[in-house]
């Protein structure tokens, strides 16, 4: 009988997000894929470091109960390297006694086309090309940014989201780019009362919720946080929204054009979702980032 891969939340991952594998990169662009492939074979029983998003990966699998058959979370991992060369990457994974089971290997090819079958949630990748396909096919994606600080933070598992384009769709965000602060602000108060449209990550922070309510609230592993450039009055349309939604958050941060650097750090974040590059690396300064290129301020990019 086929397992069952639709019940928990389904995280597909790249192995250059997951492990360190730059060195092993800049041989296969400039040397090509044969010289990557014997570098990578050669130290096949040589660990590999973490990489940026291996953190998040650790806490994310351990909110699965070792003592029940039942997993709340499936990280898969999806590279661009063969089987063969990609034998180091499994080593690592035992090496780190990491609980993942699946992989794709595309051999040089784009991995994105396995993401769908996996039936991913989110996808995490160092190759914005993959990711905006991802998109494109109305999964969750986001490119993760190179950060100084993707340390191990102990305790809950803290996930935080910008709002238009990410959680929300980008019609309020193309309102703001085309017209302007004033008009904006005017828009969205007469529009108070409507909720947003669906953005590229409401269904993953609908899954969030739904994995957070198998606990009582002051013992649940995860917490969520919006941090958005808005301010009052738009605020109030963003709170009316998410409880249309019936989405629970557990912390809302309105900026008001403030930088969202140290604010990711006084929350703990373990990662961050952004559409605007600027922000995006202002918060890679302080925490796990990552890019999601949709909406109006990517159109051009």
């Amino acid at each position: 009988m086929a397992a069952n891969l639709h019940t928990p939340l389904i995280v597909a991952i790249s192995s250059r997000a997951l492990f360190d594998l730059e060195s092993g990169h800049d041989v296969y662009v400039n040397e090509g894929v044969d010289a990557y492939c014997a570098y990578q074979i050669e130290r096949e029983d040589e660990r590999l470091e973490p990489g940026v998003a291996f953190p998040l990966v650790k806490k994310l699998l351990s909110l699965n109960d070792s003592d029940s058959d039942r997993r709340r979370v499936e990280v898969v991992l999806i590279s661009r390297n063969t089987a063969d060369s990609g034998l180091r990457i499994f080593n690592s994974i035992a090496h780190y006694d990491l609980d993942i089971t699946r992989a794709a290997f595309s051999g040089g090819e784009s991995p994105f086309r396995y993401v769908t079958p996996f039936s991913a949630d989110l996808y995490l990748s160092a190759d914005p090309a993959n990711v905006r396909q991802a998109l494109q096919s109305k999964v969750a994606a986001a490119t993760i940014l190179p950060s100084r600080k993707h340390m191990q933070r102990e305790g809950q598992l803290r996930i935080a989201f910008d709002g238009d384009a990410v959680i929300f769709a980008d019609d309020s965000e193309r309102v703001y780019q085309t017209e302007g602060l004033a008009a904006f602000a005017a828009a969205e108060k007469k529009m108070a009362t409507t909720p947003m449209t669906d953005g590229p990550f409401r269904k993953l922070l609908q899954s969030l919720h739904e994995l957070q309510v198998g606990w009582p609230r002051d013992e649940a592993p995860i917490r969520t946080a919006l941090f958005t450039a808005r301010s009052a009055p738009a605020h109030e349309r963003v709170i009316r929204t998410l409880r249309a939604w019936n989405i629970r958050i557990d912390e809302a941060v309105f900026l008001g054009g403030l930088d969202k650097g140290e604010f990711l750090e006084t929350f703990g974040a373990d990662i961050f979702f952004d559409d605007q590059t600027g922000h995006c690396e202002s918060a890679s300064r302080y925490v796990t980032t990552g890019h999601v290129p949709h909406g109006v301020t990517n159109d051009a990019s």
